[in-house]
This record gives C-alpha cells, sequence and structure tokens, in this order.
C-alpha cells in the first residue's frame, strides 16, 4: 500500500523548464520499455509507433483565464477562472485580502464589472455582463502554471497551445501534445498512424498537490470531458486489429478511463474525479505520452500506476541524472503499460 511519501523527489530548480524550446518536437523523449530505460529524441515517435496505431490528443484550447482588477471598495483582487458554465457565467478562484461577498461587483482589467454569486465550495460563482470567451480572449491573461516565474508573452499565447486546440475551456495546458507540430503530424498519418480526439478541459486542479499521507483520504478534482462516437468507434477498430491505443497526454488517458468505467467504452460528456493510483486496472490505454510531473502529485501517482511504481522511480532518477528538462515546457516519456507489456 502505497502512502503520499512514496512520491516524493528531490529536483534541481534548474531542471524545471521555463521556456519552450525554439522547436515543438525538438524535445528529448525517454522511453520506458518494461524496465529498461532508452534516450531518445521525440521526433523519434515517429519510428516508436507502427502502421495501425491510434493516437489520441486532447483538443481543449487553454483560455485566457487570469485577470487582475479591484473591488469597487479599491481592493485589489486576482481571478483565476475555473470553468466556464454558459456563455455568461463562470466558477472562478478570488485572491483577495478579504473575500468578496454575494451581489458585490468586481472590476476586472479596467474595462468591465462582474457580478458575484453563489460560492461552489472553493470556487465563486461570477456573471459576465457580455460573452464570456470574447471577454476572456480580448482581456484576459495567459494562466501560465504556478513554477513558470515570468508573465506570460506572445510566445507563451502560441506555444503553450496545441497545434490541434480547437475546443476553449482549460486553464492549463495538455503539455504531452505541445511536442507536436504540424510536420510531425503529417508524417504520422503518411505514416499510417490514426488519430482521434477527447476534449477534457485541464482544471488548475491539476497542479495542486496531495496533502494527506493517506491517498484514498485525497479529494480529487474534478474535471469535464468529451468524448465522441468517433473515437470510441476508432479505439474499437484499433483495438480489433490489435493494435496499440496511444493516449497522448494524462488528460486524454483520464478522459478515455474515465469512460471506460463501465467495462466499455461510451461516448458522451460528463465530470470525472478518476483517481489513478497503483493498483488501479487499465481498461482501454495501452501506451501513453507524458512529460515529466510534480512531486506528491495526482499525475506522478498516474504514470506510476501505469508503467509501474519501480520503472517511474528508476526512470525519474535516470532524468535527473541525465539532465532532462521537467514538467510544462520540459521534455517527454513514452511508457507501455505495466498490464500490457
Amino acid at each position: 500500500m502505497y502512502s503520499l511519501s512514496d512520491f516524493d523527489f528531490d529536483l534541481p530548480q534548474a531542471l524545471i523548464a521555463q521556456h519552450p524550446l525554439p522547436e515543438r518536437s525538438a524535445s528529448r523523449l525517454l522511453q520506458l520499455d518494461g524496465e529498461r530505460l532508452i534516450d531518445r529524441a521525440f521526433a523519434d515517435i515517429l519510428g516508436l509507433l507502427q502502421p495501425g496505431d491510434l493516437l489520441v490528443f486532447n483538443d481543449t484550447r487553454v483560455l485566457k483565464a487570469r485577470f487582475f482588477g479591484h473591488k469597487h471598495s479599491g481592493g485589489k483582487i486576482e481571478v483565476l477562472i475555473e470553468r466556464v458554465l454558459d456563455n455568461r457565467t463562470v466558477h472562478a478562484q478570488i485572491r483577495s485580502s478579504k473575500s468578496p461577498v454575494a451581489g458585490s461587483s468586481l472590476r476586472l482589467a479596467d474595462a468591465f464589472d462582474v457580478v458575484v454569486g453563489a460560492r461552489a465550495g472553493e470556487f465563486f460563482t461570477l456573471t459576465f455582463p457580455d460573452d464570456v470567451y470574447a471577454l476572456i480572449e480580448q482581456h484576459g491573461r495567459l494562466p501560465l502554471p504556478p513554477y513558470i516565474d515570468h508573465a506570460a508573452d506572445a510566445f507563451d499565447e502560441t506555444r503553450y497551445q496545441t497545434v490541434y486546440a480547437r475546443a476553449p475551456g482549460a486553464v492549463a495546458a495538455p503539455t504531452a501534445g505541445l511536442h507536436f507540430d504540424q510536420a510531425l503530424l503529417d508524417q504520422l498519418t503518411a505514416r499510417g498512424i490514426g488519430f482521434a480526439y477527447v476534449t477534457l478541459h485541464v482544471g488548475a486542479g491539476t497542479f495542486q498537490p496531495v496533502r494527506t499521507e493517506v491517498l484514498a483520504e485525497h479529494a480529487m478534482h474534478s474535471e469535464w470531458y468529451t468524448l465522441p462516437q468517433a473515437t470510441v468507434d476508432a479505439v474499437a477498430a484499433t483495438r480489433a486489429a490489435g493494435r496499440d491505443v496511444i493516449a497522448v497526454g494524462t488528460t486524454s488517458l483520464r478522459a478515455l478511463e474515465s469512460a471506460s468505467q463501465s467495462g466499455t467504452l461510451t461516448a458522451g460528456s460528463a465530470d470525472t474525479r478518476l483517481f489513478i493510483t497503483p493498483g488501479y486496472q487499465f481498461k482501454t490505454v495501452t501506451r501513453l505520452i507524458t512529460n515529466f510531473h510534480l512531486p506528491k502529485s495526482t499525475l506522478l501517482m498516474l504514470v506510476s500506476a501505469f508503467a509501474g511504481y519501480a520503472p517511474i522511480r528508476a526512470a525519474y532518477a535516470h532524468a535527473i541524472a541525465q539532465q532532462y528538462r521537467f514538467f510544462s515546457y520540459g521534455d517527454a516519456m513514452f511508457l507501455t503499460c505495466a498490464d500490457h507489456a
């Protein structure tokens, strides 16, 4: 039985990537094949996949979800939108010296006012005066992860989105997809690799460490996903042909596994609080492309469940020794499910 301390590790600050590389596919790739570790370039993924394999991408698009503003009393606030509920309403985190009260209004970006509604757990309900997506795009700021020490600039606004992002709603990028440029996607298509898509809107909770030593006591954050019937059909055809279903990122994996809980992959939309820890039996995904994750994070627990606890510990130790770049703008791993190896 694993506990929180089993998922801690020491990471030199210098290995936390602060900026993306000039070229998306120029990252390094650490392949974990059973217990064997192979240092590669990310572009090598082309030769690691076979015709008939299926890559499943998360096509969510990151919102410019951070706003700075003030109360009408003058107090400064910072707002981070967590979820768009409809075209006028959101749930958001608010940082301020004193929590705003329901019915009050807040001035955001010196451009427009929002009205504070009821609390929803840790979030506030905010009502916008016009179309949420338009106001976010026009006045918001891209919310880079908390471990990146610079404010988002024009380069980040391009590179902290995947090239196939199309469904706005996330406050964090599905970072495994950041390594794919259009040229690599075209090469994969020419090789006979199939593509399918899910949408999972990544929330700010993805960066939160687990704080309970007993993992079963952790309250998993909720995220909204949509799985199209076309993706269900593509997965079924891939599995029938004996080929691999490769999740591009833990968010794609989480959506696929969440939709597989009945034992059959099922199309639809739902909230998921699926918390994957070692011992979980994977139902759909056989291989995974992923970045390196934070200590004590639910994502480190997920990859440990997928590839095996000891192999992941060895892989992370190797990555640190070889000075791989970590986290959102960092390098990648290519994993095979321990149950499938």
